[in-house]
């Protein structure tokens, strides 16, 4: 509704801009030159006039839409890179700006009187007033404002980045609660949108106003989570309203919202992972890629260890690497508590992780 409102507008406004061009055309030579249809002056100049305002209001009506989106985009780079300045340098900024249109306003006036033609004169004000708002705004901070930077970026936005190509990525419940999915955001590995389901965000609710207590601490994690998600990631976040009303299991909409989307699942359920494949939905697992950027050992290799605890099999001892993967040491079960070096000689990938077999050097 509102979209529609603001498309009302434009086009009213296209329509007034319009009239006054044609106004300021027909005063400067005779319409009848242009269009003769066979009416007297004052009749031709209105009709001509009432044309142009219509041609331009139809089509700013149909380029509308576009114009919207590109702004609320521009706004939302804006608000974000502002977000990222100190306080004072946006009020510095902004008493530029304001000294810029001063100059602007001054400067125009003195146009107007040297060069007496209201169409250049208004193109003329529309320039000074960009140039010099921009230039006040960057001798105020210092230069800190890069308009070439901002313009590159911006078109990044509004020609389509790769982010705008990538798939998007379909959050399911484990994977918000767990976490780990807004520092790999943060480190920009992950392009396109997240797509959160409202039926996700329901189950979340659900979870966060559970009677029982590590339940309820999981689902209001999760919740804040969300809400870093929304603000502090450059990833476009979006709540969809899709539901699947024939489908009870969250899962089974999960998939399908996906396919729908033509995006992936974001997960680090082993077996929602595969019932995805079966589904032929690709998925983003959490856990695979902690695991797959876990440092490679060789057999061979030296390290330090402390022994925390005993292993399942008789005699082994247990430690850890700070990214928890699994230490099993053979004849380790008498050194707990001890710092040890170790020899390397084996190292198995499992769906659970890393483990790797050493043996006291």
């Amino acid at each position: 509704m509102f979209k529609k409102l603001i498309r009302g507008l434009l086009s009213l406004a296209a329509v007034s801009t319009g009239i006054a061009l044609g106004k300021s055309i027909s005063n400067e030579m005779d319409v009848r030159d242009i269009v003769n249809i066979g009416f007297g002056e004052t009749v031709t100049e209105l009709i001509f006039i009432g044309l142009f305002g219509l041609i331009l209001g139809f089509i700013v009506f149909i380029i509308s839409p576009f114009l919207i989106k590109q702004a609320q985009r521009l706004a939302k780079y804006i608000e974000k890179e502002i977000t990222k300045l100190p306080a004072e340098h946006v009020l510095v900024g902004f008493i530029g700006l304001i000294s810029g249109f001063l100059v602007a306003f001054i400067v125009g006036g003195l146009t107007r009187n040297l060069i007496p033609i209201p169409l250049l004169n208004n193109i003329i004000g529309v320039v000074l007033y960009l140039f010099l708002g921009y230039l006040g705004v960057r001798i105020a901070t210092g230069g800190r404002l890069d308009l070439t930077k901002f313009l590159e970026n911006f078109g990044k936005l509004s020609i389509g980045s790769k982010a705008d190509h990538a798939k998007p990525k379909v959050l399911d419940t484990s994977v918000i609660i767990d976490g780990r999915i807004l520092d790999i955001c943060n480190t920009k590995f992950i392009e396109g949108k997240l797509i959160v389901p409202e039926f996700v965000l329901k189950e979340l609710r659900h979870i966060a106003d559970s009677s029982d207590a590590l339940k309820r601490k999981r689902g209001r994690r999760g919740l804040d989570i969300l809400n870093k998600l929304q603000t502090e990631i450059e990833n476009e976040v979006i709540i969809d309203n899709t539901d699947f009303k024939d489908e009870s299991e969250v899962d089974i909409k999960l998939l399908k919202l996906a396919k729908k989307l033509g995006g992936m699942v974001a997960t680090h359920d082993y077996n929602l992972n595969k019932v995805a494949i079966l589904h032929g939905v690709d998925v983003l697992n959490i856990n695979e890629l902690a695991n797959a950027v876990k440092p490679v050992v060789l057999p061979g290799e030296e390290m330090v260890v402390e022994v925390v605890k005993e292993g399942k099999e008789n005699n082994q001892g247990l430690a850890y690497l700070d990214d928890g993967t699994m230490i099993v040491i053979e004849n380790g079960r008498n050194l707990i508590g001890q710092q040890i070096a170790v020899e390397v000689t084996t190292a198995l990938q499992t769906a659970a992780g890393k483990m790797i077999f050493v043996r006291p050097k």
